[in-house]
């Protein structure tokens, strides 16, 4: 038996079609043709829809006989039109065929059917048979929501693990994370490296009792052993083993992916801090815990202080990552805002709710008010700003990359800030940018189609992505 030979588009045809389906009548034809698909369509040569079969509940039946004595392409929305013509060309002209996605107008909404236009014989007519897509598109969506959720959760975990970094990192305790089951050092604050005088890497992997002198060892696994039992244990008199000097230590449980570990921290008997004791100004202390953040600059607005809930913004986890950078790299759209804003700084000596962005070191933006003031007298002049997060105010819209105005509100703000060419200009280049993007995400990354659902030529639509700089630029898809 000779196999049947291969189609260039991938397909085997039946190897002898005129005897094998010798004796196929109409009426078994009609029903094959039915069963195939949710819906077929058969259309005459000039496009005119003459009889339709369902195949299920996939069409309802009152829209199926709509479409009967009507243009196949009038049962169609607008962007789905050139392909219903394609289709009808490629079939008249026994060109290799493909199924393609169109969307049926009804009453309740767009109906997604994916079809297959094959010529039925020398008269023109044309065999499409359909496909519903309505659960596909529902899984894709759900797909997507998952996938946007999972995002979130990451972006929320992250930002979680950041603030546990810069408190760890900033605390002036001694403090040391110590493994329950081998009673080993995990993890050591740069305040628990300075009082031992090594790095953290000389710290870790050691048992945390080598640390102080044979004299408190047992006080110091007694103390372990309670805090592994009981929820609240008194703080223990202990003594260093590298300088002989009195300390308070006192530990907490905690789990952390499916272990448990020691929190451990050391104190000087009045219970102070054992790195250093910070000086009592209650007004640095208030500004560090503030929920909104504030940030010092000098005059070229380099940083020079901060509070940790700035360093939460710029997702930083350490104040030395900040200090001595440029304000500009943080706060305002560059070259617009920071510009006019320390112009009214200098003007009238202080800004209240000054409408800006805030973007942090991983690309993450967030709307914001910033209130300034600055103080130019003296030897050392400086700005402080204060910033508040307002995103939440804003409407709840799928955020898509970049920031954008998302309502009349927005970018009538904009005026006074750039002149009305710039702002006509950029929100031409935004909206353009995005439906590209958006059509390119709706196609996965194929240009071909991405060009068709816009209406454009490839070469126009490659000529955009060159100018707006998307995704690589040296590939050239095809087909769908």
């Amino acid at each position: 038996m000779k196999t049947a030979a291969l189609a260039q588009n991938g397909t085997v045809p039946f190897r002898a079609p005129a005897q094998t389906l010798e004796g196929l009548d109409v009426d078994v034809t009609s029903r094959i043709l039915a069963a195939v698909g949710d819906v077929t369509i058969v259309i005459d040569d000039r496009g005119i829809v003459r009889d339709v079969a369902l195949g299920g509940i996939a069409v309802p039946q009152v829209l199926a006989q709509d479409w009967l004595d009507k243009p196949w392409v009038d049962t169609v929305t607008i962007e789905s039109r050139s392909k219903i013509e394609e289709m009808l060309a490629a079939a008249a002209s026994s060109s290799p065929v493909r199924w393609r996605q169109v969307n049926h107008v009804s009453e309740q909404g767009e109906l997604p059917i994916r079809y297959l236009a094959i010529s039925a014989g020398s008269r023109g007519s044309v065999i499409a048979i359909g496909r519903d897509m309505r659960a596909e598109a529902a899984l894709q969506q759900r797909l997507l929501q998952a996938q946007q959720s999972i995002e979130r959760d990451y972006v929320r975990l992250r930002q979680v693990e950041a603030r546990y970094r810069m408190l760890f990192e900033q605390s002036s305790e001694v403090v040391f994370i110590v493994e329950v089951s081998s009673r080993q050092i995990s993890d050591a604050n740069p305040a628990a490296c300075h009082l031992m005088g090594v790095d953290a890497d000389a710290l870790i992997g050691k048992p945390i009792t080598s640390l102080f002198d044979e004299s408190s060892r047992d006080a110091v696994i007694m103390t372990l052993g309670a805090v592994a039992t009981a929820e609240h244990v008194e703080p223990a008199a202990v003594r260093m083993a590298h300088d002989g000097s009195d300390l308070l230590l006192s530990a907490s449980l905690f789990r952390q992916e499916r272990s448990s570990c020691f929190l451990v921290r050391l104190m000087t008997p009045e219970g102070g801090a054992a790195y250093f004791e910070r000086e009592n100004h209650r007004l640095v202390e208030v500004l560090d815990r503030m929920p909104d953040a504030f940030v010092i600059t000098d005059d070229s607005l380099k940083i020079i202080a901060q509070n940790a809930a700035f360093l939460d913004m710029t997702q930083l986890s350490r104040g030395a990552q900040v200090l001595g950078q440029p304000l500009g790299r943080f706060v305002g759209r560059q070259g617009i805002d920071l510009n006019l804003l320390i112009a009214q700084l200098r003007e009238h000596g202080s800004v209240r709710n000054f409408a800006t962005i805030m973007r942090g070191v991983f690309d993450m933006q967030d709307e914001v008010e910033v209130s300034a003031v600055a103080v130019l007298e003296g030897d050392q002049p400086c700005f402080g700003f204060s910033i508040r997060n307002v995103g939440r105010r804003l409407s709840d819209l799928p955020v898509i990359g970049r920031e954008l105005p998302r309502s009349v509100e927005q970018l009538t703000g904009l005026v006074g800030r750039v002149s009305l060419k710039e702002i006509v200009r950029e929100s031409s280049d935004l909206i353009e940018r995005l439906c590209i993007e958006a059509a390119l995400k709706y196609t996965e990354d194929n240009r071909a189609s991405a060009a068709e659902i816009l209406g454009l030529s490839r070469q126009s639509l490659y000529s955009k992505l060159h100018r707006h700089k998307l995704g690589n630029l040296g590939e050239d898809e095809d087909g769908e």
